[in-house]
């Protein structure tokens, strides 16, 4: 008798404590760096309450680029360009395209028609 693979339902194995998947987790861990940073900040000016308020933001903040992605509001027109896209994807892209001088290179494959002959 031969052996099969049964399929099973693996779509939240990926993630950590349930609402981490790894990059999530990367981004909230740098998000939290920053957040520490400004948390001693705060800490050093006598507003620790604030400090841990910016801490708890920037670690969200992290996680939301990590997990989410764009959604489509018919009210802001660059949505519907960018819709179903991931937040870290279009910072990515923001970056380089600042980074090449706002330069745009548009390849076309389509054939020349050649009526010089």
């Amino acid at each position: 008798m031969g052996t099969y693979n049964i399929p099973r339902n693996v779509k939240g194995e990926g993630r950590i404590l349930f609402i981490f998947t790894p990059k999530s987790m990367i981004y909230s861990v740098i998000g939290l760096a920053i957040g520490i940073i400004f948390y001693f900040i705060f800490k050093i000016v006598g507003l620790s309450i604030l400090g841990w308020i910016s801490l708890l933001l920037f670690a969200a903040i992290g996680w939301a680029i990590g997990t989410m992605k764009v959604p489509k509001l018919s009210i802001l027109k660059f949505t519907k360009v960018v819709y179903g896209e991931k937040i870290d994807d279009i910072i990515k892209r923001a970056i380089l395209f600042k980074k090449r001088n706002n330069k745009i290179y548009v390849y076309d494959n389509k054939e020349v028609e050649n009526n010089d002959r």
